[in-house]
């Protein structure tokens, strides 16, 4: 086989291989396009959250004011409401993912994800000693909730 057709052969391979992948990935956001509304809804609350502290919007509030000038000092303030917006952005997906049959899945990750945003986010205005054992209370009800949805 000459070193020309080999070429086209590999190259037409290639190609087939790219196609694959694209519908691969076309496929998987078609069954499940909850988790990237989810992420691109926590990239915009981070935007707005960012937005909103450099024109300073978030200062005008003195609930959030407070919230953020007790943060940990060695990260922007802004980071700690960032994080708990993702966390409760993943908590609605924990959510919808158990009351929507088409979208269920297994939901344990996004559960500890969640609770690491959130303790990221309140960590510093909530001790750990009362921040874990809701986490704990938190991660029973939605077992308790995904028990009662099966039976159904």
């Amino acid at each position: 086989m000459s070193d020309q057709k080999r070429y086209e052969k590999e190259e037409k391979e290639e190609k087939e291989v790219e196609k694959h992948e694209e519908k691969t990935m076309e496929e998987k956001w078609q069954r499940d396009p909850l988790g990237s509304m989810i992420w691109a809804l926590i990239l915009i609350w981070a935007g707005l959250v960012w937005l909103g502290w450099n024109l300073g919007i978030i200062a005008r509030y003195s609930f959030l004011n407070q919230f953020l000038t007790s943060a940990n000092h060695l990260r922007p303030p802004f980071i700690a409401l960032i994080f708990l917006g993702a966390g409760i952005l993943i908590l609605l997906e924990i959510v919808i993912r158990l009351l929507v049959p088409t979208y269920r899945r297994s939901v344990i990750g996004s559960i500890i994800l969640a609770a690491i945003f959130i303790g990221i986010g309140l960590g510093d205005i909530v001790t750990w000693n009362v921040l874990w054992p809701v986490v704990i209370i938190a991660v029973g009800l939605i077992f308790l909730l995904q028990g009662i949805i099966r039976r159904k």
